[in-house]
């Protein structure tokens, strides 16, 4: 039986994946046939494991995701444009580590949030940090920030932030201190973080969109240099999937 001062022990060193194996392997009398190196190979095996679930679970209650998505679920039997090798190469993350952008275009119900949000889901599974911010409530947050005295502290977090995802851009007209705000966020990001764009808005409006033609360049410059493109078409994911009136 382990004793008080051993469990106190493994507390302190914050081993507490092995304690727990530890105290399973004592009412397990099949384990002590194993060896001392065999055993210790399971303690330390469960502690790995313990220790990224936790992260796991931490990056993920970070991240916000707008609603529950995972890469393995995505449904390729509707007409989206969506292509198997194209999102494995997106589900491969080589682009948030080579600080790229995402642009996820569509039209309304197609399953953009759905999509971005299974991709920073498969982030937040391989160690990334991700936040998810509707636009609006980005420059909401960055409004908030200027007046209270936590802006530079709320841009420190976002530059920090392996894949930022903003949602829901372009549904509303940017003010001037708007549009200096998004300047900011994505000059910060440009070849240091990436950034997972939706909208239903196409790219080619996007400029007008901006509203301000020297700031618009700059943005775009930054945000579409080099970045992936996805543009899903097709009927809304909505209409298919709504159950039929049998009424």
């Amino acid at each position: 039986m382990l004793n008080q001062q051993t469990r106190q022990q493994l507390r302190t060193l914050n081993l507490t994946g092995m304690l727990a194996a530890l105290e399973q392997q004592q009412g397990q009398p099949q384990t002590h046939a194993l060896s001392f190196d065999e055993r210790l190979a399971l303690l330390i095996e469960h502690e790995v494991l313990h220790r990224e679930n936790r992260r796991l679970t931490r990056l993920l209650k970070a991240a916000r995701l707008r609603v529950p998505a995972c890469v393995e679920d995505i449904d390729y039997h509707h007409r989206r444009g969506l292509e198997k090798p194209r999102m494995a190469q997106l589900a491969s993350l080589d682009w948030i580590h080579q600080a790229l952008n995402l642009c996820l275009t569509g039209p309304t119900g197609c399953g953009k949030t759905w999509l971005a949000c299974a991709l920073g889901n498969q982030a937040c599974r391989r160690g990334l940090s991700v936040r998810y911010l509707r636009l609006p409530a980005l420059f909401e947050q960055l409004r908030i920030a200027h007046g209270d005295g936590s802006y530079v502290r709320l841009m420190g977090q976002l530059l920090k932030t392996d894949l930022l995802i903003l949602d829901d851009w372009g549904i509303q007209k940017l003010n001037t201190a708007q549009r200096n705000d998004l300047m900011e966020v994505i000059e910060d990001r440009h070849g240091r973080r990436s950034t997972l764009i939706a909208s239903q808005l196409p790219i080619e409006h996007w400029h007008d969109y901006l509203g301000e033609a020297t700031l618009a360049d700059a943005i775009l410059d930054r945000l579409l240099h080099g970045s992936h493109r996805l543009n899903l078409t097709g009927e809304s994911m909505r209409k298919i999937q709504a159950p039929v009136d049998g009424s």
